[in-house]
């Protein structure tokens, strides 16, 4: 689910990316869940059918993380994907929520597809989309077979990808949740890891959709507020921890409350209809110390054409064509922005 803030970010702190070519020599810390299902939600058949090999299995992540991959470092763009490790056990109602909506999903697509409606199968294929242990472990070995570096968070990948952001390991998280702005990201790209358009719900229309960065010291600044009370505004609306939130508020009553009383202990329980959670300090605590790995490295290699072929195309019947020509820009991208850069961002980082 994350966190909506989207009302609450004001359009002077947002800068749209009309050209990837602006992030040139950056690194990005990418919330790779969040990619991989963005990837599994847009690339489908017309009836919301995803793409798949030979045997049945899945294949939509893994066309979206090569070609969307090689996109970005095409444009000098240095990405690092960040994974989910094992989920706290503040998330535990989060998950089993998802899951619910998964089934009910599922069941409204098969009955979709049994009358011929389309256009609510794929929404609600979309919907019950599941990321397997098999399609990570299948896009962490492509990205190995990539030269392109991703790390294994112990928690939460959000919070991993904005610890290298504070650190300065990283330009910015990028995610299409703003949740990495909670665990205290400088940045956050929206929209990194999307194609540039976006077909409108029930219209025959597409409409742009550039990439854009909030910056959260302007975010902050621009709301008056800190970063400790962007949580507490976070936890009122629902967060993944607390996701019903309180009742009958939404983001800018949130920000109102928290304005006036500056946290949400201090707020009226007359002015809540919904009791204060018991764990309210604990949700505050995991965004704003969340656990994090320091011992990683950064390195982007010479992409190994060899294994890339044999994911794709041999285990899962890519098209050799059109795999052969993307590893051609990959590796012409490699020796253009990648390769033997050893000062700043790019060098190997250890942290003990």
């Amino acid at each position: 689910m994350g966190v909506d803030l989207k009302d609450l970010i004001p359009e002077e702190v947002k800068s749209k990316i009309g050209d990837l070519r602006l992030l040139r020599g950056k690194v990005v810390a990418i919330d790779a869940y969040n990619a991989l299902y963005q990837f599994l939600s847009a690339i489908r058949q017309p009836d919301g059918t995803p793409l798949m090999d030979s045997q049945g299995r899945i294949t939509s992540h893994l066309s979206g993380l090569f070609y969307r991959t090689i996109n970005l470092v095409e444009n000098g763009v240095k990405p690092v994907y960040v994974f989910d490790g094992t989920p706290p056990e503040l998330k535990a109602r989060e998950i089993e929520r998802r899951k619910a909506i998964k089934e009910d999903a599922l069941r409204k697509y098969e009955e979709a597809v049994k009358t011929g409606d389309l256009e609510s199968a794929r929404k609600y294929a979309v919907m019950a989309s599941k990321l397997t242990v098999d399609m990570v472990h299948e896009s962490k070995r492509l990205l190995e077979a990539m030269g392109i570096p991703f790390i294994e968070a112990p928690a939460e990948g959000e919070a991993q990808a904005a610890y290298l952001a504070k650190v300065g390991d990283a330009y910015a998280t990028a995610s299409q949740d703003y949740d990495s702005l909670l665990f205290g990201s400088p940045r956050l790209i929206r929209n990194l890891t999307i194609s540039g358009k976006r077909k409108l719900p029930r219209r025959d229309e597409y409409v742009e959709i550039p990439p854009e960065v909030i910056e959260l010291d302007k975010l902050l600044r621009a709301l008056g507020i800190s970063r400790e009370a962007l949580v507490d505004i976070g936890i009122l609306i629902g967060t993944d921890y607390n996701p019903d939130g309180f009742e009958n508020i939404g983001p800018k009553k949130a920000y109102q409350l928290i304005k006036t009383y500056g946290s949400i202990e201090k707020i009226p329980k007359v002015l809540l209809k919904s009791p204060i959670p018991v764990d309210v300090v604990s949700i505050k605590n995991y965004f704003l110390n969340p656990p994090v790995t320091k011992n990683y490295k950064l390195e982007w290699r010479s992409p190994d054409e060899k294994l890339v072929a044999e994911i794709l195309i041999k285990d899962h019947d890519f098209s050799e064509e059109r795999v052969k020509n993307a590893l051609e820009r990959l590796v012409k991208a490699y020796r253009e922005h990648l390769k033997g850069e050893q000062t700043g961002l790019t060098k190997w980082f250890t942290k003990k």
